[in-house]
This record gives structure tokens, sequence and C-alpha cells, in this order.
């Protein structure tokens, strides 16, 4: 009895603490990644689109806007790289965390019902065990 019981606890706690470190770390890489490659896609058509407006307003206006446009366009460069970092890190940062969390605390709240369900089962087998060998010894 104490056996079974001394598996389930040290089962339970070896599961729970094994999937809340594999799942921390696989979502934090894929969300890292995810996001990363998202932006990285976003961030392109941005530069591709910033680009071509830069080329338009430098044929379209003369030499003395030309410059106006250069800094807006590196503003906007730099503003859209230092977004796109800054978001991609917080999100993924935030989203593991709060993920591992969560799910740390549902497999937890499962894994202790899983235990009281099979703690109950061990003592019907136990009253069963005692009754089978009490007819036993009066057999």
């Amino acid at each position: 009895m104490y056996l079974s019981i001394y598996l389930s606890i040290y089962l339970s706690i070896f599961v729970s603490i094994y999937l809340s470190i594999y799942l921390s770390i696989y979502l934090s890489l894929y969300l890292s990644i995810y996001v990363s490659i998202y932006l990285s896609i976003y961030l392109s058509l941005s530069l591709y689109l910033s680009l071509c407006l830069c080329l338009c307003l430098c044929l379209c206006l003369s030499v003395s806007v030309s410059v106006s446009v250069s800094v807006s366009v590196s503003l906007s460069l730099y503003l859209s790289i230092y977004l796109s970092i800054s978001l991609s890190l917080c999100l993924s940062v935030c989203l593991s965390v709060y993920l591992s969390v969560y799910l740390s605390i549902c497999l937890c709240a499962y894994l202790s019902q899983l235990f009281w369900d099979t703690s109950s089962i061990f003592e019907l087998d136990d009253t069963k065990n005692a009754s089978i060998l009490r007819d036993f010894l009066n057999f």
C-alpha cells in the first residue's frame, strides 16, 4: 500500500516537473521562432513598401525635399526594426511564461485528482485483499 502511494506521488511529481520544463523550453523556442519568422516577413514587406515609397518620392520631389524623405525613411526603418525586435522578444517571453505556468497548474490539478482517484482504488483493493486473506485463514 505504501509502495503504491509512494510510486504514485513520485510519478506525479516527476511527470509534472518533466512536463513543465519540457513545455516551457519547447513553447519558448517554438514561439520565439514563430514570432521571429512572422515579424521578419512583416518587416521585409514593410521595408519593401518603404523603399518603393522612397523611390517614388525621390523621383517626384526636388533635392531639398529628398533630405526630409531620407530622414523619414531611415526613421521609419529604425522604428520598424526596433518595434519588431522588442515586440517579438516581449511576446515570446510573456507567452512562454504564461503558458508554462498555466500548463503546470493544470497538470498539477489533474495529477492530484488522478492520485486521489488511484488511492481510493487501492483502498478498495486492500479491503478485498483483507477479506480474501481472512477467508483463506478461516478455511
